[in-house]
C-alpha cells in the first residue's frame, strides 16, 4: 500500500512540474517609442533604431528571455562628423559589426527590480553584463527601464583617451506590446 501511495504521488509532482513548464510565455515586441541613450562627460547621445522581443511570464522567469539589436548606423550625437567618426574601423566598425546585440541568459525578480544577465556583444566581443531593469505596465504593454555601466574599452571601442572617459552610462526605455 506504501508503494501505491509513493507510487501516485510521484506521478502527482511529475504532472505539476510538467505543467508549469508549459506555462504560456507571451511574446512583446518593443515599441518605436523606446528609448536608448548613453552618458559621460563628453561624447553623449543615443541610438535611434533598435529591434527586439521580450519572451515575459512572471509566473516564470526561467522562461523569460530578452533578445535586442541596436543599429550602430542610428547613433546620434548632435554632432554630424562625430557621429560618422564613431561608425569607423577605430570606433564601432559599423561596417563590418552593424549592431550591437543583448541576448539574456537569465531573469530573476530582485525586490521591485528584474534582474537580466545576458550576453553583450559589441564590435566582435560579448561579455556577461548583469543589468537591473524596473517593470511597469500590464496586459498587452509592459516597460523595462533602467541602466547601466558599459566599459567601452572592453569592446575596444575607441583608444585610451583622457578626453573620452572609458565608461559610458546607458539608460534605457524599452516599452514593448504584445503580439
Amino acid at each position: 500500500m506504501k508503494k501505491y501511495y509513493l507510487v501516485i504521488s510521484y506521478i502527482f509532482l511529475l504532472v505539476i512540474s510538467t505543467s508549469l513548464a508549459f506555462l504560456p510565455i507571451d511574446r512583446f515586441e518593443i515599441t518605436d517609442a523606446f528609448s536608448l541613450k548613453f552618458k559621460s562627460a563628453d561624447p553623449s547621445g543615443s541610438f535611434n533604431k533598435m529591434e527586439g522581443t521580450i519572451d515575459f511570464n512572471e509566473q516564470s522567469l526561467e522562461t523569460s528571455k530578452f533578445n535586442f539589436s541596436i543599429a550602430i548606423s542610428s547613433i546620434k550625437t548632435g554632432n554630424g562628423m562625430r557621429d560618422k567618426k564613431a561608425q569607423t574601423e577605430e570606433w564601432f566598425d559599423a561596417k563590418k559589426y552593424p549592431n550591437i546585440k543583448f541576448v539574456s541568459k537569465t531573469v530573476e525578480k530582485e525586490d521591485d527590480l528584474y534582474k537580466i544577465t545576458g550576453e553583450l556583444s559589441i564590435k566582435g566581443t560579448t561579455k556577461v553584463y548583469v543589468v537591473k531593469a524596473k517593470k511597469s505596465g500590464s496586459g498587452n504593454t509592459i516597460s523595462f527601464a533602467g541602466s547601466i555601466n558599459v566599459n567601452r574599452m572592453d569592446f575596444k571601442i575607441g583608444k585610451k583617451s583622457d578626453v573620452v572617459p572609458d565608461i559610458m552610462k546607458v539608460s534605457f526605455n524599452l516599452p514593448a506590446e504584445k503580439k
